[in-house]
């Protein structure tokens, strides 16, 4: 199927590793123009030899505002415009509430959720002039559900809540905003990774218990939904929240 995504100008956050890495991957394949964004220069560096001599890198903070501004402003810039933004920055803190400073809530909300709404806020003021675009935030199944840390959960819960919201705001103007929800992604720089070396014989348990699908997911599995999102070929789907989870989710509805 072509996704007629040749050309188009897309900014994914968290783009140096893990699920980022592979939605950038899919990009490249499908000839559009992409720049990845994340706090580790060496990271990002690697990732562009990886990904290839087309793809731009911007070493940000996305947790500082002021940092998001110059993103956009020097993606824009590079690019002349910009045609799909992949919020999927993120990461996950603390362990029980009465267990974890308030200062990493506010932490996680500043990672997971402001600077998504941030620079979707800015991606729709460029997106506005050219009567286009499109904006994937990237939550989880635990922003739906019970279950992981609630640093991470809350903040994941108020972004399908954002996009929802963004979403019917903006499609009269040519946007279309939607996320996916992830289940447990297996990838050499994630939490599972760790947890599956540390303990084996308990993760394959919980893999076995928790994903009727019986394995891992795979980052080009998201990455996948996440290009059909972008395309002209998700036309009618606005606003909406997509698990990718190999039946991980109790969610019947």
């Amino acid at each position: 199927m072509d996704l007629q995504l040749k050309g188009k100008n897309v900014l994914i956050t968290g783009g140096s590793k893990g699920i980022g890495k592979a939605i950038a991957q899919g990009f490249v394949k499908e000839g559009a123009n992409v720049g990845i964004a994340s706090r580790g220069v060496e990271a990002l560096t690697e990732a562009k030899k990886e990904l290839g001599e087309q793809v731009s890198i911007f070493p940000t903070d996305i947790t500082i505002a002021t940092d998001r501004e110059k993103l956009m402003e020097t993606f824009v810039s590079e690019f002349g415009s910009i045609d799909i933004l992949i919020n999927n920055a993120g990461g996950s803190s603390g362990t029980t509430v009465m267990e974890t400073d308030m200062d990493l809530f506010h932490q996680a909300l500043e990672l997971n959720y402001f600077s998504a709404v941030h620079l979707s806020k800015l991606a729709v003021e460029e997106m506005k002039r050219k009567g286009n675009g499109a904006i994937i935030n990237i939550s989880s199944i635990y922003g739906r559900e019970s279950g992981g840390k609630p640093t991470y959960n809350n903040a994941k819960a108020a972004l399908i809540s954002f996009t929802k919201s963004l979403a019917d705001e903006v499609r009269k103007d040519g946007i279309r905003v939607n996320s996916v929800a992830p289940g447990s992604v297996l990838h050499e720089s994630g939490n599972w990774k760790k947890r599956l070396e540390a303990d084996p014989e308990g993760i394959g348990a919980f893999v076995k218990r928790d994903i009727p699908a019986g394995r891992f997911g795979k980052p080009e599995e998201i990455a996948n939904v996440v290009l059909f999102l972008a395309s002209e070929k998700a036309s009618w789907v606005v606003g909406t929240s997509i698990n990718v989870d190999g039946g991980q989710s109790k969610m019947n509805f």
